[in-house]
């Protein structure tokens, strides 16, 4: 049986579309030739080691059961694989939960990540009917924390050695949040 492969269209070059294994080859590709630039923040760069960890890392979000499943998608920029961007730690009790995204370099400034989580606020709004978002950044990942400022989510403290990077150290996380009704204001 054929599952459903949810997929946002962003704009004309834009689109995000739910991860597959058949994504896994683009995925491992962009993070083995991009460890410099993509390590300092993704933990799991230093774990990915082969398209199989890509694969494994797929299967495991597909096995998910369907009540603790969360989306994750591929950035597609003019046809091309970008980046991720997704949920996680979704609390559908509480209707909350969090975007995580990373991008590759030879992607950046041109407004993808900005725009995918406009579409992800809507999608999460309206489908999912969620209140709540938050954005969490390391403190020194400037162009990360841009994008909640960038789109009025208010800033909500420091996360003090919120997240282990992968040279083993912990680092400070800035809390951005929005809710649903902070968007009448959008």
């Amino acid at each position: 049986m054929k599952k459903n492969i949810k997929v946002i269209k962003v704009d004309d070059s834009i689109s995000l579309k739910q991860i597959e294994v058949s994504d896994a080859n683009d995925l491992f590709e962009t993070i083995d030739a991009q460890r410099n630039y993509l390590g300092p923040w993704l933990p799991f760069v230093n774990f990915t080691k082969s398209i199989k960890d890509s694969e494994e890392f797929i299967e495991t979000i597909e096995n998910t059961p369907e009540n603790k499943k969360e989306y994750i998608f591929v950035i597609k920029y003019n046809s091309e694989f970008a980046g991720i961007i997704g949920f996680k730690a979704t609390d559908k009790l509480n209707k909350k939960t969090e975007i995580g995204y990373w991008l590759s370099e030879h992607f950046q400034k041109k407004g993808i990540i900005t725009q995918s989580v406009k579409s992800l606020i809507d999608f999460a709004f309206n489908e999912l009917e969620l209140n709540r978002i938050q954005i969490k950044c390391a403190v020194a990942n400037i162009p990360s924390r841009s994008i909640p400022i960038r789109l009025g989510f208010e800033f909500e403290g420091i996360e003090r050695d919120g997240e282990l990077l992968s040279d083993n150290l912990f680092t400070d996380i800035e809390v951005y949040s929005l809710l649903r009704s902070d968007r009448r204001n959008w």
